[in-house]
């Protein structure tokens, strides 16, 4: 697949990228702010939504301005030495950017400040370097990706809402699945980010695709419609179809080409969101087999009562799975998402 300018490496921003300005600007803007209206964000969405790759291009971009440093976590670490040992690193390759003498251990703690033997833990090491930053008109983003409910991000977001009361030029942008947003929204020791913004990440832009599709595949803008559509503005059939039609447009049918999608959505990630799903989630989106569907006929196809739907309604559209296109009728967001479901237990 020389040349093939679309990818499946998930968090890659790939060479054919559709952008989301609107997402975008508006966290650029309230981090560059000089009051910013928020220092954290949560993009949420669905998996192969574009969460990471969102993230990614804004963390890029910020990371050009002078006056932004960005450490990017990993959510599976102890975050808060994660983060200091981060910092450090960083400060290795912005030399003047902090006092000389700053430096911390691999265990995590600092050797002082200016050659002095005191010693700080993790949360003295990262408020000195958010001091110096701070003294130098500079801010820190930090970077989460895919936040886990766990007790690793309890103790983190303790922290860094303390350090947000101190007034540190201190950002934070994250992404996660609903159902882990959703969770630490709602504990109880993190009432905090129950505040933060979320961005629930919607379809890419038909016509953008469509634009996109009819340049590469040198197509009239109907056809690359129909291409289009095919994808349903899931950020990843955009690349997969991309790459298996790239691939083979010449060779296979579009059948077969759509055959071969299938085996990469149900191998990528359609698979992995129906592990994550209830049983009941399950027995309303199998049920759901026109594109689309009344929820009268739904209800009364899986033997539901309307209120007990709306409930499992209303989960499955902030997951990103449903939507309604329009009053008493329901639609699945994913792309050939029914056919490959069907085969599965």
């Amino acid at each position: 697949m020389s040349n093939n300018p679309f990818t499946l490496t998930f968090g890659k921003k790939p060479e054919e990228y559709i952008s989301r300005y609107e997402n975008t600007e508006l966290i650029r803007n309230a981090f560059e702010s000089p009051n910013p209206v928020s220092q954290t964000y949560m993009i949420q969405g669905i998996r192969g939504s574009g969460k990471t790759v969102l993230m990614t291009s804004i963390a890029n971009e910020l990371s050009n301005n002078k006056d932004f440093i960005v450490v990017d976590l990993n959510s599976t670490q102890d975050l808060i030495n994660d983060l200091a040992m981060r910092i450090n690193n960083s400060n290795k390759h912005k030399n003047g950017l902090i006092e000389k003498g700053f430096n911390i251990s691999v265990a995590g703690f600092g050797v002082g400040l200016g050659g002095s033997s005191n010693t700080y833990d993790s949360i003295s090491t990262i408020e000195n370097y958010l001091e110096s930053l701070k003294k130098k008109g500079k801010k820190l983003l930090i970077t989460i990706d895919e936040v886990m409910h766990d007790e690793n991000m309890r103790h983190f977001a303790s922290e860094f809402q303390l350090l947000l009361r101190k007034d540190y030029p201190v950002f934070l942008l994250m992404t996660g699945l609903y159902e882990q947003v959703n969770a630490i929204q709602n504990d109880p020791a993190l009432t905090f980010l129950l505040r933060t913004p979320k961005l629930d990440l919607k379809p890419l832009s038909l016509h953008q695709i469509t634009k996109q599709y009819a340049e590469i595949f040198n197509l009239d803008l109907e056809n690359a419609k129909n291409l289009a559509q095919i994808t349903k503005g899931y950020a990843f059939a955009f690349q997969a179809f991309g790459m298996l039609y790239y691939e083979y447009r010449n060779t296979l049918s579009l059948e077969d080409i759509l055959s071969k999608l299938d085996d990469m959505l149900d191998d990528f990630v359609y698979r992995k969101i129906w592990e994550g799903l209830s049983t009941q989630d399950k027995n309303v989106l199998k049920a759901i087999d026109t594109d689309q569907m009344k929820v009268k006929d739904l209800c009364e196809k899986i033997s539901m009562t309307s209120s007990t739907f709306s409930k499992y309604r209303e989960r499955l559209i902030k997951s990103g799975i449903l939507y309604s296109p329009s009053h008493g009728y329901v639609s699945i967001t994913l792309p050939r998402f029914s056919n490959i479901v069907s085969s599965y237990d």
